[in-house]
């Protein structure tokens, strides 16, 4: 009798065996969704004006913290949050792809290469902004816009879908423009968002504004619409996996402006993205979605409206300590296959090399 129930314990210790010699679950697709600006105060809006009705947000299975300090600034800007999400290494502000002396640091799209996996980049900004250029880009200042577009050019992400038509029609010295460049490396070229619903095939660049696209008021369910339309060319005859950033910008563009209607519209429509990447990653097992953020904009809070709080409803204000970045913490949900890899608080750089080590299929 002893040995029976000795066995079955060994055999119940085997099943559900929490030790990193145990095996994993393979990991073949990432997604990994950055809130520009996105804090937990931003993700507390949504909820509130949601009244409390379950979001994206609370469908994470695991939840984690992370700090944004950049290498020089304890207040980070999005070019050296983005280096840093991206490629697990912290540089000053302002610098994309390179660290503090000058040396090229390796992004995450560069390691889903390797390993065959294809790349895709969505945002609501212009292609060459901070945080999609971070993960292809390697230049000193996030201003250097010339040279960043012949960056993303080279860098042979599969799926570019953003804003950016503008610079990518300049012309180059050798002749043409970017985009002939592009064309000339096999990718189809879109140029106006009603076309995201009939791309097909890849490679593909779709620069669908001449820079950002408008505020989500305007530009309806562009984000969500690109990220399934995204996740469809990325996933299809695919044997290898992907790496997909999709990034919602303009939370952080009207955290800056403290236009707080304007947030919660950004915020909405960054959920619905999320909401769309976790729906995917129930129908494909083996993806696992991260979301985060690169740093907080605004120092938003959201006090009682009366400090009277014998009322039954004193209301909820939003009210912005700044129109710059702060310091503070900012959150991480994690999804799907292989979720609890990745817990507690941390760095973001922390949180970058692990995810470089389960795209690499480092143990």
């Amino acid at each position: 009798m002893k040995k029976t129930l000795l066995w079955l314990g060994v055999c119940l210790l085997s099943a559900c065996c929490p030790r990193s010699g145990c095996e994993q679950p393979e990991i073949r697709n990432v997604i990994y969704m950055i809130g520009d600006g996105m804090g937990l105060a931003q993700v507390s809006m949504l909820q509130i004006a949601e009244d409390y009705r379950p979001t994206a947000f609370d469908r994470a299975e695991h939840i984690a913290l992370i700090t944004t300090r950049s290498a020089n600034n304890r207040v980070t800007d999005s070019a050296a949050a983005g280096t840093a999400l991206s490629s697990g290494a912290k540089t000053n502000n302002s610098c994309l792809g390179l660290d503090p002396s000058g040396q090229r640091l390796v992004p995450m799209t560069e390691c889903a290469q390797a390993q065959g996996m294809r790349t895709g980049v969505v945002v609501t900004c212009y292609l060459q902004h901070a945080t999609p250029g971070a993960f292809y880009a390697h230049v000193p200042h996030r201003d250097d816009i010339a040279d960043i577009t012949c960056d993303m050019v080279a860098s042979d992400i599969d799926l570019l879908i953003g804003g950016g038509r503008k610079a990518l029609s300049d012309s180059l010295p050798e002749g043409g423009t970017h985009f002939d460049a592009f064309r000339a490396k096999g990718y189809r070229v879109a140029l106006e968002p009603a076309q995201i619903d009939t791309l097909s095939g890849l490679p593909l660049v779709a620069a669908v504004a001449d820079k950002h696209l408008p505020a989500a008021a305007e530009r309806g369910d562009y984000l969500p619409r690109a990220t399934r339309k995204a996740l469809e060319l990325l996933s299809a005859d695919n044997d290898k996996g992907f790496f997909l950033m999709v990034e919602g910008s303009q939370i952080d563009m009207f955290c800056h402006g403290n236009d707080a209607p304007r947030v919660l519209d950004e915020m909405r429509d960054f959920e619905q993205a999320v909401a769309a990447a976790m729906d995917f990653a129930d129908a494909h097992p083996g993806t696992l979605v991260v979301v985060t953020a690169d740093h907080e904009t605004g120092g938003l809070s959201l006090p009682s409206g009366n400090a009277d709080f014998t009322l039954p409803e004193s209301g909820v204000e939003s009210r912005f300590s700044t129109g710059g970045h702060s310091a503070c913490v900012v959150p991480v949900y994690l999804y799907g296959t292989g979720s609890d890899r990745i817990h507690g608080f941390m760095d973001n750089t922390d949180l970058a090399n692990q995810l470089k080590r389960i795209i690499s299929k480092e143990r």
